[in-house]
């Protein structure tokens, strides 16, 4: 979830709860404040019946206005306490039962106690509190509207910016050289955001520049000293006979230069990968390309009894012929290697994948199998193979899974869209 969304979704949550909260207790205090008007106005019409009895002796008659009633009742029992209470208002004009506000009270006349019960309607305030209530509702969803609509336009074109930053920052690659733009915007944070992206680039690119200068210095240095001791081996081995031990000694001298030959190339190959320095890609027809290898790997398929099935289909991809004949050197390697005498293999190609599966042993390196230097204990590579081959796909965006299937080794190259 974006960092806007999310704060636009706490804002309007928090909004809502602070705006019922305060309308609840807005609605109460003004509810209060209508009933203690209607309870004064009740108590001025109490005491003008006191006053009129003080001084002509009598009650006044018993009244029935528009919103008013006064209604008396001779008492002859307890006296009841003044009192203020909500009842029911029968309005005699429209003869319907509206909400009404009542003060009880009593008055002495010629020694009787009369009970005084005056009556108002509080149809007027409650609809006061209806209408203020209704505004203040309406106020409170615009000002919700209003709230969105500056979260949704003004924040976003506040973080406009940083969203230009960040596409930059991804659009960025370290053999290009290039420097990351900076946004105009006039956000102190955003400014120092661009002047810390610049200086992390720059630091980059100084570190691509020493590393790529002290691999082509350490690789272009290595090759010279293994040229010279396979050729001195070359020479050595030519010059005269040499015992039994002699000659196992300079044949494993021998295989371990070549081993450290292959080596030194598979991490020179993997820097450059991985530095996207190797160009030149094209449409290459795949189906093309496995065929050849299925031929050269027939020598190595009958020496060790294996049988391959194929099941291809036209496929066009594009990447580096040179990459290509790689990748698909190591998986058929692969599966000849770690198979079984007898066994098989099955590869299947269409325009979305190409899947090779051979049969062979249980694997103990399922989740780390494309990691460098990363082979079974009884195996004789380097371990650096299916490590170019995922640097591979993950170049040309490409993706590569492994699984056990049935006793079937199933490695699968999916092409995308």
């Amino acid at each position: 979830m974006k960092l806007s969304n999310r704060y636009n979704r706490a804002n309007i949550l928090t909004s809502i709860v602070v705006l019922i909260i305060t309308g609840i207790i807005y609605y109460v205090v003004i509810h209060f404040i209508l009933t203690e008007k209607l309870d004064r106005d009740l108590a001025v019409e109490e005491n003008e019946i006191t006053q009129y009895v003080n001084t002509f002796h009598k009650l006044p008659l018993p009244a029935s206005y528009l919103d008013q009633q006064v209604s008396y009742k001779t008492l002859s029992g307890a006296i009841p306490e003044r009192q203020f209470l909500n009842t029911i208002y029968v309005n005699p004009k429209e003869g319907e039962n509206e909400p009404g506000r009542s003060l009880i009270t009593i008055v002495h006349v010629d020694g009787k106690t009369i009970k005084v019960t005056i009556t108002k309607s509080r149809v007027e305030s409650e609809n006061l509190i209806r209408i203020i209530l209704l505004i203040t509702l309406g106020i409170t969803v615009v000002l919700l509207l209003a709230l969105l609509l500056i979260n949704r336009f003004v924040l976003s074109r506040l973080w406009r910016p940083f969203y230009s930053i960040l596409n930059r920052m991804k659009a960025f690659e370290v053999t290009r050289m290039d420097t990351i733009e900076q946004e105009p915007t006039k956000i102190d944070e955003f400014n120092e955001l661009n002047k810390s992206v610049n200086a992390m680039a720059e630091r980059v690119r100084q570190d691509y520049k020493e590393l790529k200068s002290f691999t082509d210095n350490a690789s272009h240095e290595m090759m010279t000293p293994l040229a010279v001791i396979n050729s001195k081996l070359d020479s050595l081995l030519q010059t005269e006979s040499f015992t039994e031990q002699q000659g196992a000694l300079l044949e494993d001298i021998y295989h371990a230069t070549a081993r450290l030959s292959r080596l030194h190339q598979s991490l020179l190959l993997l820097a450059k990968i991985e530095n996207n320095l190797i160009p030149d890609p094209q449409a290459i027809d795949l189906n093309e390309m496995v065929q050849a290898k299925i031929r050269q790997f027939q020598e190595l398929l009958a020496k060790s009894k294996l049988i391959l099935n194929e099941e291809l289909a036209p496929a066009e991809v594009k990447m580096s012929r040179y990459l290509a004949d790689i990748l698909l050197n190591n998986l058929f390697s692969n599966a000849v290697r770690h198979n079984i005498t007898g066994g098989h293999i099955l590869v299947k190609l269409d325009r979305h994948s190409l899947t090779i599966s051979n049969s062979g042993k249980v694997s103990q390196l399922k989740t780390k199998i494309f990691d460098r230097f990363s082979k079974a204990a009884d195996s004789e590579g380097m371990g650096l193979g299916l490590a170019i081959t995922k640097q591979i796909c993950n170049l040309y965006g490409f993706r590569i899974d492994y699984h056990e299937e049935n006793g079937w080794h199933v490695f699968a190259v999916y092409f995308g869209d």
